[in-house]
């Protein structure tokens, strides 16, 4: 799993992978519940942010690019 996050491979299913196995780890042992829900935060953030520029994903599926135009007609773009 890290692999793939060093790599920029599947990240975004890697982060979902990871968070749903936090879930079950806090569910099961809920003795120390903030560690599990840390590395379900990360994962899931992980996910929603996707692979970087360097990425394997990002050479293999492109990168994504948002345009929004605020009230003036200027536009911004934020990459990721």
């Amino acid at each position: 799993m890290a692999g793939y996050f060093l790599a920029g491979l599947w990240t975004p299913a890697s982060g979902v992978l990871v968070a749903l196995i936090e879930v079950v780890r806090l569910l099961a042992r809920p003795e120390d519940p903030w560690v599990h829900v840390l590395l379900a935060a990360l994962g899931l953030a992980l996910a929603l942010v996707g692979p970087g520029v360097w990425s394997i994903d990002a050479r293999l599926f492109g990168w994504r690019r948002i345009d929004l135009r605020n009230r003036h007609g200027r536009t911004h773009t934020f990459r990721g």
